[in-house]
């Protein structure tokens, strides 16, 4: 497929695309969220008479008064059902007003009457067994007879979101039902959701989404923002508009969980791995139980048969945890490729050559061939463009400098789809599913898919998506969006096209696929995409500040759809890698139960400034076992294990090995 820019490229430079609040409605008011000022307890009373009589403000919603709503799975979407504060910064109560100003006011006046109890938000080692997930062999005697080993523990901190645009939602009642404009990662989803805690027909709500400003999973489920907006303006009779304060988003709309890893390898004298352990302990909320699948990478990145794998949740009085870009691999890629780093510096082995040494044939998991796997050929021409053959630390002055490497892997999957693809007379095709572009460029890479199916031109298609009156779709997560919506995409356009012998007629020809049979039938691989991360760093002795001054990403993701979309996730998933390995952490306030640093000015996350030479490359991967494109998704691979390969390159600078993430200049500096 030849390159396409952005088809909605000139709507969001012009201001002519429309986020979620920005619709025009006429005669709409204005929600503001109210958020819990104890770590935990109850709910005592709500001061809601003084409000109420501001000028403006046309009603306070709360545990008092709110409308019974149904039970869902999550428990943040009871919206004002209990007295119960479960953390700090819970929405516990909403103001709505005529104007946005009135409503800020009246929320800062509403006092809350507490019962307080004590809360706990402090994870730390230590405070219960493992709950064992994988156990192969006999890892502890494997550990036991090694010819070398490696018994470390890295950590991670919490970690936000951050998109552009934040949670936020226009909520309208009318004779036909609920109607919702909201920024999220799957209308179809959504519409479910809202239907269900409202009690109303499916066909009764209209989610309506053609463009996010961002999500990177935050916004991968239905949050309060929805729900609170719906029940505000079924409360007021009128339209109302809600966005979330930066600083609520951090409490309001999920997170990264902090990790405590245990990594254990045992290896013999030539390197190769006979035993692998990874035990995680994480932060869950007494909300909602959310596991961060941490290890999940160590089960197939390499070969050994002894093994194991687990997790261990800790429910404290903390914000619900969540997806976050590349959920689970994130994070344990930075135990397992800073262990392996650590175990080829103590052999005094390359460290991409134990890689390579250490390649499985099929998964280690299940036994199950790869559909592909390219590791080795990332690294290899990733060492080769890097120059990684004469890699060497050097100091230049006060500047140390050194090289690091890490591999990277997600998972490749799909979920079932339906999708419209129709002719018109006068030559034009539309495609019609409820898909979501959160600024992926999705709606490009279907233009493209729709128009190679059909054999016409991409500016004869028209895609639409993000609406949930379209046919059902997936949510936009965990990198299976191209490759879902895509299949069904291609499908109800190849069919469109064995329909297309005979002439136009004026009605135009439509066919809709499902594509639930196909997945259910498809043969069983191990299916993943494969990277590798390379990182230059320089690093002041003087002040323990790190700088990366070059970074290269070599990835095998299957077929690449849209080369020009492709390069920016690629690239923007590793600059995410930059700002985990070095910047970016949510500090706990241990006394208070919430997160100090909530807002952009304190929780830093690279900007143009911190990038340099950022480049990302991907190989020429055939693999006919995925899917009609022979693609894999790239939404988060570019993340995984980028934050590992800047820790090795400081330890090859430095000699210092940082095992807490980020590397700041006050963990740095000590050991310098």
């Amino acid at each position: 497929m030849r390159p396409l820019e952005r088809v909605e490229a000139r709507d969001k430079v012009t201001g002519a695309a429309r986020y979620a609040i920005e619709y025009p409605v006429e005669g709409a008011a204005h929600v503001v969220a109210v958020a819990a000022t104890i770590g935990r307890g109850e709910i005592e009373s709500v001061a809601a008479a003084e409000v109420l009589a501001m000028p403006g403000v046309l009603a306070v919603l709360s545990c008092e008064n709110a409308p019974k709503l149904n039970s869902v799975d999550d428990a943040e979407l009871e919206v004002f059902q209990s007295r119960t504060v479960s953390y700090r910064g819970q929405l516990v109560a909403a103001v709505v007003a005529e104007t946005l100003e009135t409503a800020r006011e009246a929320a800062a006046r509403l006092r809350i009457g507490y019962r307080a109890e004590q809360h706990d938000v402090h994870l730390r080692d230590g405070q219960s067994g493992f709950r064992a997930d994988v156990d192969q062999g006999d890892p502890e005697a494997a550990l036991a007879e090694a010819a070398v080993s490696i018994d470390e523990t890295y950590t991670t901190p919490a970690e936000h979101n951050n998109p552009m645009e934040p949670h936020a939602t226009l909520a309208e009642w009318n004779e036909d039902g609920l109607t919702v404009h909201d920024s999220n990662q799957g209308s179809t989803t959504v519409r479910d959701t809202l239907a269900k805690v409202f009690d109303l027909d499916p066909a009764k709500v209209r989610v309506i989404s053609p463009h996010v400003g961002g999500g990177f999973g935050s916004k991968g489920t239905p949050r309060p923002t929805a729900v609170l907006a719906a029940m505000a303006a079924r409360e007021v009779k009128r339209p109302v508009k809600l966005a979330f304060t930066r600083q609520q988003m951090f409490s309001m709309t999920g997170y990264r969980t902090p990790t405590i890893q245990r990594v254990r390898l045992g290896a013999d004298a030539d390197g190769r791995l006979s035993a692998i352990v990874h035990e995680v302990i994480e932060q869950n909320s007494t909300v909602r139980e959310f596991t961060e699948k941490t290890a999940g990478p160590s089960r197939i990145m390499y070969r050994a048969p002894h093994r194991r794998m687990a997790h261990r949740l800790v429910q404290l009085d903390v914000p619900a945890t969540s997806w976050m870009r590349g959920p689970g691999e994130t994070p344990g890629m930075w135990g397992l490729e800073s262990a392996m780093d650590e175990l080829a510096v103590t052999m005094g082995i390359d460290p991409i050559e134990l890689r390579i040494r250490n390649e499985p044939e099929t998964s280690p998991e299940d036994g199950l061939p790869w559909s592909s796997r390219n590791l080795v050929a990332c690294l290899r021409e990733g060492a080769e463009r890097f120059g990684w053959t004469g890699r060497r630390a050097g100091r230049e002055g006060r500047t140390l400098t050194g090289m690091g490497v890490a591999s990277a892997t997600y998972p490749v999957n799909r979920e079932p789809n339906t999708a419209t693809a129709r002719a018109e007379p006068d030559g034009r095709f539309t495609v019609r599913i409820a898909a979501a572009d959160i600024g992926t460029g999705a709606r490009t890479a279907l233009t493209l898919i729709a128009a190679e199916a059909l054999k016409a031109d991409p500016g004869r298609v028209t895609v639409e998506i993000g609406n949930s009156d379209l046919p059902k779709a997936s949510l936009a997560g965990g990198s299976t969006g191209t490759a879902s919506w895509g299949t069904a995409v291609h499908n109800a356009c190849e069919a469109l096209l064995a329909e297309l012998d005979a002439p136009i007629p004026p009605e135009g020809v439509e066919v809709t696929v499902d594509t639930k049979e196909e997945l259910e039938s498809q043969e069983k691989y191990a299916r993943h995409a494969f990277g590798a991360h390379f990182v230059e760093v320089r690093v002041d002795i003087d002040t323990g500040e790190v700088r990366v001054p070059r970074m290269l990403g070599v990835f095998a993701a299957g077929r690449i759809i849209n080369p020009t979309t492709a390069r920016s996730q690629l690239i923007g998933g590793m600059t995410m890698g930059l700002g985990m390995a070095l910047m970016e952490e949510s500090t706990m306030d241990l006394e208070f139960g919430d997160y100090l640093n909530h807002d952009l000015a304190q929780y830093h996350v690279p900007v143009c400034a911190d990038v340099r030479d950022l480049e990302a490359i991907w190989l020429d991967e055939k693999d006919p076992h995925l899917n009609p494109m022979g693609s894999k998704g790239i939404g988060e691979i570019g993340i995984v294990g980028a934050a590992a390969a800047v820790a090795n390159a400081v330890h090859h600078a430095t000699g210092v090995r940082v095992r807490d993430l980020p590397i700041t200049p006050s963990r740095l500096l000590p050991s310098l």
